[in-house]
C-alpha cells in the first residue's frame, strides 16, 4: 500500500481549489502569485504508510501541475493561498488542502478511504 500512496500523497501536498481548474491552455495565460516549483515534504501521522516524503511539484496559472504521468491530478491555488488536490490512481484517491504564504505553506491530506493522513509542508524553489 505504502508504494502506492508515494505519488498520492505527492500530489496530496497541496492541495486542490475551491473550484475547478481551468483548461491548460487558459492557465498558460494567467498567472499566480504562486507560481513556480515547490518542494512538498509529507508526513504520515495516521496509518501504515511511509512516515514521509519529498516531492518537487509545480504551479502554473494557478493550477497543480505534476512531472509524473501515473497519476491523475486536479487542484489549485486560490487568490488568498488556499489550496486543494484530489489525486487518483488505479480507482483509489487523496485529498490535501491547505494554504500557501508567499514562499512557503502547509496542510492536511488523507486517503479517500481514511487508512492514512498526515501534514504536509512546502517551499517555493528559486
Amino acid at each position: 500500500m505504502s508504494h502506492f500512496l508515494r505519488p498520492i500523497l505527492a500530489a496530496s501536498f497541496a492541495a486542490s481549489l475551491v473550484a475547478l481548474p481551468s483548461a491548460p491552455s487558459d492557465a498558460a495565460r494567467r498567472s499566480s502569485a504562486y507560481d513556480g516549483q515547490w518542494s512538498v515534504v509529507i508526513y504520515t501521522t495516521y496509518g501504515d504508510c511511509d512516515r514521509s516524503l519529498r516531492y518537487s511539484l509545480q504551479i502554473i496559472g494557478g493550477q497543480i501541475v505534476s512531472a509524473q504521468q501515473n497519476y491523475q491530478l486536479a487542484g489549485a491555488v486560490a487568490a488568498n493561498g488556499s489550496i486543494r488536490v484530489t489525486v487518483a490512481e488505479a480507482g483509489r484517491s487523496a485529498s490535501g488542502s491547505g494554504r500557501l504564504v508567499g514562499n512557503n505553506g502547509s496542510g492536511q491530506w488523507r486517503t479517500s478511504t481514511g487508512q492514512c493522513a498526515g501534514q504536509w509542508t512546502a517551499v517555493r524553489r528559486g
